[in-house]
């Protein structure tokens, strides 16, 4: 048995490739963040941290040696058993009122002159607690090593100061409550005491044993009775449904539609309404909707149907819409719902009855719920009797220990240790803010050339063409790189090259050569005798491709036609240096002949020019003139060439590559983007063309890692390098196509 393996599929040279495409956007980036770093690093100032320690105990000795009320005062017990007192002291220290003063102490301000704001003091204070200790650790960061220790200390001074005024305030505040209570607990305890007598005079308790015996016995009867009229309600209501299911109706419902059908004039309007409904019926099968006849018959069919709901309103007494069908019932149904109507008003009644005896079932229920209440009331009452005595006698021993702990001046912190003046800076070295600007430089540089090249929907690479059109690429021309000017650009974008003609020992020439060559052996059965060019979108440079093949074949003693069938912006007249006054658009009308519109611009190559630019271009090029004119240049020519529209763009292409023996695409990376690449493809599937191959037009040879033009280039320079030998001419048509 076969084992299997499965790798991920990971295209690094993509992600390389994209690193590479994107370096001028990303090295902006990349420098701009290590330059950040930089500065960051040799402009920041030293940094100076001073800390001092407090020390915390659980509760205050001294007071717990006096009283036992002291010793709960500042006591420190956390609320949740994941914190720690000393979380709940740090933020104490961190609290704005302390925060505030020991800026208002100090006198602290910031690079304005202004006080210091207690946002940017936080910012520099640290307060923490030291694990496995009761010890908390403050520590302040400033420019100025003095100012630090000054800071620490006087946090720590103010801290205690409050954490004994706040001792000496829980046991005031305790005092204070304590002599508050003392007369509201006193007249608790008589009005507890005068409560129990109330509670007896008032529910006249002499016998709740004999009661609560004689209430089950009544819960019982009555449990006997509800079960008995809860069947009898069952049935009921099993025969309401099964009326219900018979006539598809709710009772409701049912009465409705009863007294629809028995009204004479919902009725009448409704057999009116049928008839006008028949007659616009028969009228539309052979009037037009903009009739006049069959406008008056709708105007009528929506007045009887408004007048039909009024009166269905009228009878119903409401504004609920009911279908034309529903208004007329036959006398079974009437029968039917009838009986559901009577079954409906016996169900109600043994409803009524169930629900009766379940009020009454209830308030026996309650009444002998309130019997164990009584004696529980009762209960309770002598025991707030007691609870309130209890009290009375405790807040008096609890008042005399709480103003013996009010007149003590302790606290649960102490000082361990005093910050010092700090002699070294703090803060984290150059280096290291270096590499963090670096280290987020690369980071950064990676997300920037990702992000740019995902906002960009073109296709980049001949790899992503091949897999998108899943066509025989027959040809990749590498991109012409020259440093021109602006205005040659522009010119360049205006006329483009003919690097056969004119650098025929290029790379690029060698190329259109190579495309010849593979449409030759394309077909080995049927011989290719005209194509059509095309493109997704413009700006791919079909027509550049389409010059530079037909040049190609003419080269080796063909006998070439380039048609120029793009009768909605022609460029074969600019490439050739050609005037466009007769071409195509004419001799396709008979308005011109074939040899006056013909231009023969090399040996073996003929160029017809696109003509006057019609109206209606796709009326002419999908013309039976059209295919007739191709079919009498095949026979004089060797090879016929189209230079077609765009697909996407106009249909032009896709009527005239029916004519050719197939179409040749032309695509190029970085121009045209994915979704018009996809509707390319889907026309060519739905229109059912034959399409010949691909040309991979402008290929940038440092974004295809899988080209073989890096050694086409090494084989381009070593032969320039070598002398030139002469060679013979091939003779023309010795190659036939």
């Amino acid at each position: 048995m076969e084992t299997r393996e499965y790798t991920e599929d990971i295209d690094f040279k993509k992600y390389w490739l994209i690193l590479k495409r994107r370096w001028l956007p990303a090295t902006t980036v990349f420098v701009f963040t290590v330059s950040l770093a930089t500065a960051f690093a040799f402009l920041k100032k030293p940094t100076y941290e001073a800390e001092g320690r407090l020390l915390f105990k659980k509760q205050n000795t001294t007071s717990a040696l006096v009283t036992e009320a002291g010793a709960k005062i500042g006591q420190l017990e956390p609320l949740n058993v994941l914190n720690t007192p000393l979380d709940t002291e740090a933020e104490i220290v961190r609290s704005e009122p302390l925060i505030q003063e020991t800026i208002n102490s100090l006198k602290l301000k910031d690079k304005k002159g202004d006080p210091l704001k207690t946002i940017d003091f936080l910012k520099q204070l640290t307060v923490k607690g030291i694990k496995g200790t009761d010890v908390l650790q403050i520590s302040f960061k400033s420019k100025d090593p003095q100012e630090a220790a000054k800071i620490v200390n006087k946090v720590m001074s103010l801290y205690r100061e409050k954490n004994i005024l706040n001792n000496r305030a829980q046991a005031a505040a305790a005092r204070e409550f304590i002599t508050k209570q003392l007369p509201k607990t006193e007249v608790n305890v008589r009005q507890a005491e005068a409560a129990l007598r109330n509670f007896k005079e008032q529910n006249n308790i002499v016998a709740l044993e004999e009661e609560g015996s004689s209430a089950v016995k009544a819960i019982a009867e009555l449990d006997s009775k509800k079960a008995q009229t809860q069947a009898e309600l069952e049935d009921a209501s099993a025969r309401v449904a099964a009326f219900q299911n018979k006539i598809g109706l709710n009772s409701r419902r049912a009465m409705t539609l009863n007294s629809l059908s028995q009204s004479p004039a919902v009725q009448q309007v409704l057999i009116e309404l049928q008839k006008i409904e028949g007659e616009l019926t028969v009228e539309r099968t052979r009037l037009q909707d903009e009739n006049p006849r069959i406008i008056n018959l709708e105007s009528k069919q929506a007045a009887l149907k408004a007048l039909l709901q009024e009166r269905v309103g009228q009878v119903v007494g409401s504004n609920q819409q009911v279908s034309g069908e529903n208004l007329q019932i036959g006398e079974l149904e009437q029968k039917l719902t009838a009986e559901l109507v009577n079954a409906e008003v016996q169900r109600l009644g043994l409803a009524n009855q169930v629900s009766f005896l379940s009020r009454a079932q209830s308030a026996y229920r309650q009444r002998a719920n309130i019997l164990p209440r009584l004696q529980q009331g009762q209960r309770d009452l002598q025991r707030q009797v007691e609870a309130a005595q209890s009290t009375y006698q405790i807040l008096l021993k609890n008042l005399q220990e709480v103003q013996i702990a009010e007149n003590q001046n302790v606290g649960n912190a102490s000082l361990i240790a005093a910050a010092t003046v700090p002699e070294k800076p703090v803060g984290t070295r150059k280096i290291i803010i270096l590499a963090a600007g670096i280290v987020a430089g690369s980071l950064l540089y990676v997300i920037t050339a990702f992000l740019v090249d995902l906002k960009d929907p073109t296709i980049k690479t001949a790899k992503e063409v091949r897999e998108l059109f899943k066509y025989t690429v027959l040809g990749m021309v590498p991109s012409l790189k020259k440093k021109v000017t602006f205005r040659s650009k522009k010119l360049e974008r205006i006329v483009p090259q003919l690097p056969v003609r004119d650098n025929p020992h290029s790379v690029i020439s060698e190329a259109y050569r190579m495309l010849q060559a593979n449409l030759k052996f394309l077909s080995p059965d049927q011989e290719l005798k005209v194509i059509a060019v095309t493109s997704s979108v413009s700006k791919e440079g079909k027509s550049t491709v389409c010059a530079n093949l037909a040049m190609a074949m003419a080269q080796l003693g063909r006998r070439v036609l380039l048609i120029d069938a793009d009768l909605h912006h022609p460029m074969q007249h600019h490439i050739w240096d050609l005037t466009n006054a007769i071409g195509l658009s004419d001799v396709i009308v008979n308005q011109a002949e074939f040899g006056m519109a013909v231009r023969e611009v090399m040996d073996n190559l003929d160029v017809l020019p696109s003509g006057v630019i019609p109206p209606n271009p796709l009326a002419l090029v999908d013309s039976k003139r059209m295919a007739a004119l191709i079919d009498n240049f095949s026979k004089d020519y060797d090879f016929i060439i189209l230079d077609t529209p765009p697909i996407v763009l106009v249909a032009d292409a896709l009527a005239v590559g029916k004519m050719t023996d197939g179409i040749l695409l032309v695509v190029r990376p970085g121009v045209v983007d994915t979704v018009s690449a996809a509707a390319c493809k889907q026309f060519l599937v739905q229109s059912g063309q034959k399409v010949l191959g691909l040309v991979v037009n402008g290929v940038i040879v440092e974004n295809e890692p899988d080209s073989y033009f890096h050694h086409a280039k090494a084989y381009y320079k070593e032969d320039a390098s070598t002398p030139k030998m002469l060679t013979a001419k091939a003779p023309k048509n010795s190659d036939r196509f």
